[in-house]
């Protein structure tokens, strides 16, 4: 079988739907919480060329991000991240919406979207302990 890259339209695809994530990101209420995640990172300047680098090896292409971090762990990445499970839920929900709005076909956001729910679910932090 052809890696999901390829079968979802190659790196100009994950480019548009990286580009109309976070474009959704930015106007939706679910993404509030989101952005204000990314203002605790390296901002959002940096998001959008990271997050492509990180799908296009995430989808079985070429790993630009592995190329320039050295690494692909999601718990690495989002160490610094208290993260809820709505913040999963919306993470999943703006994505879902992205994938269907840019033309992913429906089997490969049907599998890709399996697999971000477990990597979303993975992240969620443990709730604080009581005192």
């Amino acid at each position: 079988m052809k890696p999901m890259i390829d079968r979802i339209g190659g790196e100009g695809q994950v480019r548009l739907l990286v580009n109309h994530f976070y474009d959704l990101i930015e106007s939706l209420p679910q993404g509030r919480a989101i952005m204000e995640m990314h203002m605790k990172g390296h901002g959002l300047s940096h998001v959008r060329p990271e997050q492509f680098n990180f799908l296009c090896g995430f989808f079985g292409g070429q790993r630009y991000y592995h190329e320039r971090h050295g690494h692909m762990n999601l718990r690495e990445i989002h160490a610094h991240l208290e993260i809820r499970a709505e913040d999963a839920e919306d993470w999943l929900a703006v994505m879902d919406r992205a994938m269907a709005e840019t033309g992913v076909p429906a089997p490969e956001q049907a599998e890709i979207m399996a697999t971000f729910r477990r990597a979303a679910l993975m992240l969620v932090s443990r709730a604080p302990e009581a005192l």
